[in-house]
């Protein structure tokens, strides 16, 4: 079994006391580990295992075939080991990312279609968003009750949180990583997640630490110019290893939730190590919609800080793929700019 705390969560979330009761063993599991973990229903587990063989079946495929999964109109698509970027090193990860599917709009950044592999791929990963967007709604609402009115979110304000992501800009990275070299056994460096809430799921083999809430260590606030989590504390002790468990979901903490609630919520640092055989993971984020302006729930006095959340999350995928056709295009085309007027 996981060292991680385990939940159930109900299949709706009507602010009753066991809600509250569980939403503050939540916050409390996420304040003291960074991280926890959610036992999946019958039909989440046969989702993710559809989606699991799917992946499989397209990292399977020639290099050559898997290239042609791109555009250069949204980041959706597939991501050569090597070509993310994290604190200057490339990362081993294959990735096949999935953000909204939608028309190609060429005054907006990141907005396009997603390059289906096939039909199968798409109907097994669609399924997969489906579920664990319902999922991450009811998180969220139970997140809202467990921080309670310290930060203005009880009972009555339970809809808030999950409120910012109706029609969300929900996306997933589809993973595989190699086994390790002699010469590396690095997947991904250590990092925050941008956004607001993280629910991975992965296989038996392993390799993925977190980097539960230190005292007094200062973390990057990771939206703000000059400031990255990217390396944070990589090579620090401290680190906890997620043990794989069959049927079991990782969820915790990005970024805007930390901003969200002015510090009471971490986002958590994490990285994956390279494991004696290839392993594959799904790693989906429950966002705010692409033209939200988030403000903290509690916000400082004077301290007029937002997040708009579609230049956050452009500029971050800018940041991990630099010479990506999409950044060259959003770059070229000063889309940053045209979002910043209309903001």
């Amino acid at each position: 079994m996981s060292g991680f705390a385990t939940f159930r969560v109900p299949d709706r979330v009507t602010g009753t006391a066991a809600d509250e009761a569980l939403g503050r063993a939540m916050t409390a599991a996420w304040q003291r580990d960074g991280i926890f973990q959610i036992a999946a229903d019958a039909g989440q587990r046969a989702r993710t295992r559809e989606a699991m063989a799917a992946s499989r079946r397209f990292f399977a495929r020639p290099p050559a075939q898997k290239a042609a999964y791109v555009n250069d109109t949204s980041y959706s698509g597939y991501i050569a080991s090597g070509e993310e970027v994290t604190a200057g090193e490339r990362d081993a990860s294959e990735i096949f990312t999935i953000t909204p599917d939608l028309p190609a709009d060429r005054a907006l950044p990141c907005h396009g279609p997603v390059p289906w592999p096939d039909p199968e791929y798409r109907a097994a990963m669609e399924a997969y968003l489906a579920g664990v967007g319902a999922l991450g709604e009811r998180l969220l609402r139970l997140v809202a009750l467990g921080l309670g009115p310290g930060l203005g979110l009880g009972p009555a304000g339970v809809d808030r949180l999950a409120g910012l992501t109706r029609g969300g800009w929900h996306h997933m990275r589809v993973l595989r990583f190699p086994a390790a070299s002699r010469t590396t056994e690095r997947g991904i460096g250590a990092h925050t997640d941008y956004g607001l809430l993280v629910i991975a799921a992965q296989d038996e083999v392993g390799g993925l630490f977190v980097r539960p809430p230190v005292a007094g260590e200062r973390r990057p606030r990771n939206w703000l110019a000059g400031e990255s989590t990217a390396g944070f504390a990589e090579d620090s002790p401290g680190w906890s290893y997620v043990t794989p468990v069959p049927g079991v979901l990782t969820v915790f903490p990005g970024d805007i939730l930390q901003f969200l609630t002015g510090g009471a919520l971490l986002s958590t640092p994490h990285k994956v190590r390279l494991a004696d055989r290839e392993r594959h993971t799904l790693a989906y984020f429950h966002e705010p919609r692409f033209d939200a302006v988030v403000r903290p729930l509690r916000p400082e006095p004077g301290d007029d800080t937002v997040i708009h959340y579609g230049e956050h999350f452009t500029r971050m995928f800018m940041r991990c793929y630099p010479r990506r056709a999409t950044t060259r295009r959003i770059e070229a085309e000063g889309l940053l700019r045209r979002l910043g007027a209309v903001r």
